[in-house]
């Protein structure tokens, strides 16, 4: 799948390419729009157009050349890179594009960037809890802006009607914002601003954009829409590898994690019972063969497989007691729960069939049962995620070069598994991970 982002200016071409990077994308930006550029090889391609103070004529005409090096490198997806603080000549700058892309195209415009403090509600672009006309935009020599409401902003400035999604219906989900957005279409507006606060918000909206069938969609932003809608395009075409998530930490931040990861990718987690894991009876084998019975009936479900002592069992486990009852110790029957969990992890990536595209852990107990279940001798670490968060792959054992990504258990805010899932997606490609998954089967 190619892509086309048509900026009007350099460093915003760059910021968006590096936004496609991190969802795994080869991406190059391109300063001269003459099709011998080499663009063969690349998943996405930025054009500078250097437009934001030009002349509507030079306006019209580069975006028209690079629209044509788009069509030239056979992009499915064209979007307009626009100004975080909506300086330039947008509204001319996305009728022509549209007038490019056809009669059946939309242009949706999203102009929040969370990450950089830049956030609309009611229409209303705020710049770090400004509103934009009293940050320093509107002391812009050339087009000073004296107007916070995004499609009053656009109605100057573009010859089509601006429809606009308020953050009323956003935040109602999925079906309402469907429901306003296929409301709009259906009325003609071929311009839609819609609100957002959160990468969240953003990720929503892509997610209703890449059902659109009868529409070219635009994504009109800076960034970050790009990129979500980009991504869910990729997904939507291509079924992605399977991702295990097993989890032993039962800290509140922890319940908060996979509480969103599962809502976010529509998993339903396999429930371990703990209790029957802390022990050296045949308790042990038989909830590690039932909880692996139904986590490979799960993978067959869902993308993201999420194996974890929570939900249902909420029993604290008496370790003491326990371990006076069986005369051993607290530590090794902890450390029975965890190799339980990574002998459930095992048995599913070896027995499910499906191309596993990586693991995620919680907790450095879990990680260390899971090295020596499969006999790995160590993690080869390539990255961080974000802090004290780390991905790497298996060294040596039976599953080589698995990719893993491991947390602590009070490490991240609510997002931070399901970051680390999308982490995983974007460094790993499938038709690597299906030959290394081959090696694993033999």
């Amino acid at each position: 799948m190619k892509i086309g982002i048509i900026a009007d200016d350099l460093t915003g071409a760059n910021a968006t390419g590096v936004a496609l990077h991190k969802e795994g994308f080869s991406v190059a930006t391109i300063i001269h729009t003459e099709q011998g550029t080499n663009i063969v090889d690349l998943d996405a391609i930025c054009i500078d157009t250097d437009t934001r103070y030009a002349d509507d004529q030079t306006v019209q005409d580069r975006i028209t050349a690079a629209m044509s090096l788009c069509k030239h490198a056979n992009a499915q997806i064209i979007s307009k890179r626009i100004d975080s603080t909506f300086r330039g000549n947008i509204g001319l700058e996305v009728d022509t594009v549209l007038q490019l892309s056809g009669e059946n195209s939309i242009a949706v415009v999203v102009c929040s960037f969370p990450d950089s403090g830049r956030i609309s509600a009611g229409g209303y672009l705020l710049v770090d809890g400004l509103p934009l006309q009293q940050t320093d935009v509107a002391n812009d020599p050339i087009k000073p802006l004296t107007e916070s409401f995004l499609p009053a902003l656009l109605e100057k400035q573009s010859t089509h009607n601006i429809g606009h999604i308020s953050l009323h219906h956003v935040l109602a989900g999925y079906e309402s914002l469907r429901s306003k957005y296929s409301e709009l279409v259906a009325n003609g507006y071929r311009v839609i601003v819609i609100d957002a606060v959160s990468n969240d918000h953003i990720e929503l909206i892509a997610d209703i954009l890449v059902k659109e069938e009868q529409k070219t969609i635009i994504p009109v932003d800076p960034g970050p829409l790009t990129a979500a809608y980009a991504k869910a395009k990729l997904n939507q075409h291509m079924r992605p590898g399977k991702i295990i998530v097993t989890v032993g930490s039962l800290t509140n931040v922890t319940r908060r994690q996979l509480e969103y990861v599962a809502m976010r990718t529509k998993s339903s987690p396999v429930s371990v019972n703990a209790n029957k894991l802390a022990s050296f009876t045949s308790s042990w084998e038989d909830e590690v063969e039932r909880a692996t019975s139904m986590a490979l009936k799960h993978i067959h479900q869902y993308d993201v497989l999420i194996i974890t002592t929570r939900a249902q069992f909420e029993d604290i486990v008496d370790l003491e007691k326990i371990a006076n009852e069986e005369k051993t110790t607290k530590d090794a029957l902890a450390k029975r729960i965890t190799d339980g969990l990574a002998n459930i992890t095992k048995r599913v990536i070896k027995e499910s069939g499906y191309p596993v595209q990586g693991c995620f852990t919680s907790g450095g107990d879990v990680t260390a049962s899971l090295c020596a279940t499969t006999e790995a001798s160590g993690i080869k670490l390539f990255d961080e995620v974000f802090p004290l968060v780390a991905y790497g792959e298996l060294m040596d054992g039976i599953l080589p070069h698995l990719p893993i990504v491991t947390k602590g258990g009070m490490i991240g805010n609510r997002r931070a598994i399901y970051d680390c899932v999308k982490f995983l997606r974007t460094k790993v490609q499938r038709p690597y991970v299906q030959e290394t998954n081959s090696r694993w089967e033999k």
